[in-house]
């Protein structure tokens, strides 16, 4: 805490619903008595300018330092109560957690408000306002990849007068996209092919002052953070040294491996990839091995593609590319004859009008069915379909035969996604191994770091480049943050990030250069990025009490610790995203933000009155996630929805942030029960820190183990999970539990 003195000012919302519902003279004289409130007041309409007016100039009369407005949730007037740097303001959702979830002037409900009031008074008292930690930026992007994505990111970039240097490893830039001739429609009616757009990208790039193109190069090594990322460019030559703010990784993606597709006939004659044939149409002829032309030709959809011995997903493009490549088949061979295999054709959005097109085309013949095996004989190929919307099997005889294959991304190791993911049973991101077991500068890397491709080489502990999903995608936050990566101030865009085609390349890329400008502008700030965004909070290390355990450089979502030789933690303050994961991973508790701390949480968890035994009140707390679960709960409040006024809500930035020492005190204090409300976690969804609700469920193997050393039920302590849409289940979800601990009993410590 700060050396200053500490004066808190309290205002309650007092308009009739509230007044109808609560004892105000109680909640004033709880305020002025035990809270030592510097000020109490009420105001019929607080959230308001004139409520807010009254506050500022309380704040310039008393000298107020810390604020406490109990009235609605901090979602509700975001900016409303924003009285500058020096005066932390805290909101309480009076009317979500108590007066609309309650029954009016209950005994219990009056509790429940003077607790809340408590908690408040009693956290901002162990809270500071932040003080931002604003360090040099760079105003300079790192474009890595210079095909449709990296050109138009890098564009973009410098249209916002941000330079850029575009670095390439081939000899020339465009990408895959360069060897298309035509591409897919882009104008009404949408059903004609268009020449390929990628001559012009290239040509604005190069003639741009802004833009800094580097061909023939690689990334040798990066390190650093936000606003000053260090990076080793290699063209041969001697290294270059670059300094940048921010970092694309737009490096693209690499046809799946044909020599694995035996089984649909790869390897036999006039047998060709969807690339190949793109290749042989841009060169001007497309030809059998014998040199002639062919007089039919069929195209096997998802080949090796939405299958689990293969690529699960799907590659999304090669649907619309099979239909091009067949149209311009067709153009030059006008009596071809075209056969398209598939699975399900995906053609969305206007696409849908592509397809209709080649429909409506005499010399297509689209069939459905599952491909069993690809046979030659005298210069044919026979195709046999099983599963065909004929019911009984068929087979298709032509000449040639093209395996449309799908998109890998090239952050994807070679044969990781065939292997098994290396998750040890209910520890999260568990060792995988490295080869030599070290990072890009030749450090000992993390237990928990991914086996990188090599591309970034980032001098990080936990590993080399992007994590990754499950298919070789670089992880993010798939559901609100598609081009954030977890490596703070490094976005993906193209098809790198996922499968998409070369329009929706080109849109994927605006949305990455507008972050990685914007995480100059707010880095120079010293603003935290998403989820927090312009969070000016960052982790305070008390290294004098640090013993080395690693905790929290193993647990840190994003990479932003490292460590010297001895293992203690070296922060990267401009990678954090202030989850407070290293907060909720240090035994010694050492680690600590100016407004969100280790004694903030025990001071609300001391600051509940818990009843005697004979009273028959229990006492539940919940650690309530404050992007899912405390919107969902909030969602119920409004729609009028109750739930048991034994539990006190008390929200955390994530479950990762949850020390095992409030959980003790919650123990010590008398608390009955003890709940923990995250995001949820796994392949259909994400917590919005990556890894917090992970890791609070890993965490809880020792909290059980210590529960059992107390003698106490391991039901008293929950973890659960709750998406934000699913604000029906939580009002049942506490009161079940509440359930649950009156059939337990009360906590035998309650009385000690």
């Amino acid at each position: 805490m700060a050396d200053k003195e500490i004066k808190v000012g309290v205002y309650v919302a007092a308009d009739e619903e509230i007044t109808s519902s609560l004892d105000m003279e109680a909640l004033e004289k709880v305020a002025n008595g035990e809270m030592k409130a510097t000020i109490y007041k009420t105001h019929e309409n607080i959230s308001s300018p004139e409520g807010s007016e009254m506050i500022r100039a309380d704040i310039e009369e008393h000298g107020l330092s810390h604020v406490v407005i109990l009235d609605r949730s901090p979602r509700a007037f975001p900016g409303l109560f924003d009285f500058g740097p020096n005066v932390l303001v805290d909101q309480v959702g009076l009317r979500e957690l108590v007066v609309w979830t309650h029954e009016p002037n209950d005994e219990d409900t009056q509790m429940l408000a003077e607790d809340y009031l408590r908690m408040y008074v009693a956290r901002t008292k162990n809270i500071d306002p932040p003080e931002a930690n604003i360090e040099p930026v760079e105003r300079r992007v790192l474009v890595i990849g210079g095909g449709v994505a990296g050109l138009r990111a890098a564009l973009n970039t410098a249209g916002a007068g941000v330079a850029v240097t575009l670095v390439e490893k081939n000899a020339e830039l465009g990408g895959w996209s360069k060897k298309f001739k035509k591409s897919f429609p882009t104008q009404p009616p949408y059903d004609q092919l268009v020449d390929n757009p990628i001559g012009d990208l290239i040509e604005r790039a190069e003639a741009h002052d802004l833009i800094d193109v580097k061909l023939n190069t690689v990334v040798k090594q990066i390190s650093g953070q936000p606003g000053s990322f260090a990076a080793i460019l290699q063209n041969g030559g001697a290294p270059e040294d670059v300094l940048v703010g921010s970092i694309i990784q737009a490096t693209g993606w690499n046809p799946y491996n044909p020599e694995r597709l035996g089984h649909l006939g790869y390897g036999k004659s006039n047998v060709v990839t969807n690339v190949q044939l793109e290749e042989m149409l841009s060169d001007g002829a497309v030809l059998k091995a014998d040199g002639s032309a062919p007089e039919s030709i069929a195209f096997i959809q998802c080949a090796g593609s939405r299958d689990k011995d293969h690529l699960p997903y799907c590659s999304s493009v090669c649907c619309r590319a099979s239909l091009k490549h067949a149209m311009q088949l067709r153009e030059m061979y006008p009596d071809v004859k075209v056969y398209v295999l598939y699975k399900d054709i995906r053609a969305p959005g206007q696409y849908e009008l592509f397809y209709q097109k080649a429909q409506d085309d005499a010399g297509f013949f689209f069939t459905k069915g599952e491909v069993v095996s690809v046979d030659e004989s005298d210069g044919k190929l026979s195709i046999n379909l099983d599963e065909t919307l004929m019911g009984a099997p068929i087979t298709v005889e032509s000449d040639m035969l093209v395996l449309a294959t799908g998109m890998v991304p090239t952050t994807q190791v070679e044969d990781g996604i065939f292997a098994d993911d290396g998750k040890e049973e209910g520890k999260p991101d568990s060792p995988v191994d490295e080869g030599d077991g070290t990072t890009a500068d030749g450090k000992k890397a993390a237990s928990g770091a991914e086996a990188g491709a090599k591309i970034l080489n980032l001098n990080y502990r936990q590993g080399t480049d992007l994590p990754t999903l499950k298919y070789g995608f670089p992880d993010s936050h798939f559901v609100c943050f598609p081009y954030e990566t977890r490596r703070t101030g490094i976005f993906a865009a193209g098809t790198v990030r996922a499968p998409m085609d070369a329009a929706q390349a080109r849109m994927d890329a605006n949305g990455a250069s507008l972050k990685a400008v914007q995480a100059l502008e707010m880095v120079a700030k010293g603003e935290g990025l998403h989820p927090r965004s312009r969070d000016l909070s960052f982790p305070d290390f008390f290294l004098q009490r640090c013993t080395q355990c690693k905790r929290c450089t193993e647990d840190c979502p994003f990479g932003a610790l490292d460590e010297d030789e001895k293992g203690t933690p070296k922060p990267n303050l401009a990678r954090c995203r202030r989850c407070g994961t290293c907060m909720g991973a240090c035994p010694e508790r050492i680690i600590n933000f100016q407004n969100y701390s280790v004694p903030m949480g025990n001071s609300m968890i001391k600051a509940v009155e818990i009843p005697e035994e004979d009273e028959e009140k229990p006492r539940i707390v919940a650690f309530v996630c404050e992007n899912d679960a405390l919107p969902a709960l909030e969602t119920a409040a409004r729609k009028r929805i109750k739930f048991n006024s034994w539990v006190r809500i008390i929200p955390v930035r994530c479950l990762g942030s949850v020390n095992s020492v409030w959980l003790t005190n919650c123990l010590d204090a008398g608390f009955d029960g003890i709940m923990l409300i995250g995001c949820k976690h796994g392949d259909d969804y994400q917590c919005h820190f990556v890894r917090g609700s992970e890791l609070a469920e890993y965490r809880m193997d020792n909290i059980q183990e210590k529960l059992l050393q107390m003698q106490l039920e391991t039901e008293r302590i929950l973890v659960s999970a709750i998406a934000i849409d699913e604000w029906d289940k939580i009002p049942a979800l506490l009161d079940e539990y509440a359930e649950q601990i009156e059939e337990i009993g009360p906590n035998p410590f309650k009385d000690f």
